[in-house]
């Protein structure tokens, strides 16, 4: 069992940053590829990065490659989303998930799910 809680999100304008957390519970947090999605009113959820086991594979969805990065601390079993030039579309509620099998972009993989935290970008 993994419980995940999210934090850092709030209102930002457009082109700042903001640094999303996950903290997570359980001792085998290492074991488990990690994910962020996003969820806009109106629309479904969507992938936007995910990170392996160890930390080295990471990819991202083509609207925030380049933007947003992706970091896991195994030691303090935390993930992380660096969000830089956020743009008004980027306005979401923040998921992080948990995924006992691999890396991957598609949400009904993954175990476990946080509550989310929501991201307001002003223009």
């Amino acid at each position: 069992q993994v419980q995940l809680v999210e934090s850092g999100g709030g209102l930002v304008q457009a082109g700042g940053s903001l640094r999303l957390s996950c903290a997570a519970s359980g001792r085998t947090f290492s074991s488990y590829a990690m994910g962020w999605f996003r969820q806009a009113p109106g629309k479904e959820r969507e992938f936007v990065a995910t990170i392996n086991w160890s930390g080295v594979g990471t990819y991202y969805a083509g609207s925030v490659k380049g933007r947003f990065t992706i970091s896991r601390d195994n030691a303090k079993n935390t993930v992380c989303l660096q969000m830089n030039s956020l743009k008004p579309e980027d306005t979401a509620v923040y998921y992080c998930a948990a995924n006992s099998r691999a890396a991957s972009t598609t949400g009904t993989y993954y175990d476990y799910w946080g509550r989310g935290t929501q991201v307001t970008v002003s223009s």
